[in-house]
């Protein structure tokens, strides 16, 4: 059953308004802020500068010189009025399958250079996760991981970062991984890490906290835009999309890689309608005929 939480709305500043659907991350707040922001885009109201959707949020820019705040206000809360009904939160998806190498050298070596800013330095990030999720078995802890689908709830932070959400756990099933106690001050690019209940995939070096599990050949953020899947926009993820690991071996790592740098690879990926409502009813039938012929 959907729980969808009312919204509470704030003025930031001259020109954005804060809509708080929940103070908790769950994946019916996720599929509400997701509903209203595309709402949002498809209705193109005037004045309207910016729409960002986030996990249990979603924030709106607009100039007060086009519109007014209180009328804009009014207009954003009619349609999460519309979108806090389960069966309006339908939404158009994809399945995106991210090739990942658990465990690879690259990334355990980042977590051995930058072990003194972790929890605990005498566990690798590989086995801090899986100590946290309680996991002693590596290949069951992958089987787990690439065996859940993941919901994008939103975009943003480092160009490209897409922060996947765990669909089928249980209300009271959400866990949470802890992050470095002093960010590392480089992350590999495309490095595959976890925080909070969250997986992310790093579009570019960078710093960061998440616990280093893997890496993946393939980009999220690619400016050359070569790739087919990057010809009209230079980032892979969109919010709402559903991607899935597929645990790949050292010698698939450099083929794909391969294709990649020749711009011949093409991601795997299935285009459906999304029902939250359905989703809440059935779960994991519902996912496994959604996964169906992928």
């Amino acid at each position: 059953m959907l729980a969808l939480a009312e919204t509470r709305f704030s003025f930031v500043g001259d020109e954005y308004i804060y809509a708080e659907i929940s103070r908790e991350m769950s994946v019916s707040t996720s599929f509400k802020a997701l509903a209203v922001t595309r709402e949002l885009h498809a209705r193109t109201i005037p004045g309207i500068i910016d729409i960002c959707p986030a996990n249990a949020s979603y924030l709106i820019r607009y100039n007060p010189d086009i519109v007014s705040p209180y009328d804009l206000l009014d207009y954003l809360k009619e349609i999460d009025l519309t979108k806090s009904r389960p069966e309006a939160l339908n939404l158009t998806s994809r399945i995106v399958e991210i090739p990942t190498w658990y465990n690879d050298p690259t990334t355990r070596e980042y977590a051995r250079r930058f072990k003194d800013r972790n929890e605990s330095p005498h566990f690798s990030d590989f086995e801090l996760v899986m100590k946290s999720r309680g996991f002693t078995d590596e290949q069951a802890f992958i089987n787990d991981h690439a065996s859940t689908p993941y919901l994008l709830t939103m975009v943003g932070f480092i160009l490209g970062t897409a922060w996947e959400f765990p669909l089928l756990l249980p209300p009271d099933g959400v866990f949470d991984i802890p992050k470095y106690k002093s960010p590392r001050t480089e992350t590999p690019r495309q490095a595959i890490g976890m925080g909070g209940a969250f997986t992310v995939v790093y579009p570019v070096a960078s710093s960061g906290s998440y616990q280093l599990i893997g890496i993946t050949p393939v980009p999220v953020y690619h400016p050359e835009q070569k790739l087919a899947e990057f010809k009209d926009s230079m980032f892979l993820a969109r919010p709402g999309d559903i991607w899935v690991h597929r645990p790949i071996g050292e010698t698939e790592y450099y083929s794909i890689l391969t294709q990649v740098e020749n711009g011949i690879y093409r991601y795997r990926t299935k285009n459906f309608d999304f029902s939250p409502e359905q989703y809440a009813q059935e779960g994991k039938a519902y996912i496994d005929s959604m996964m169906k012929g992928f």
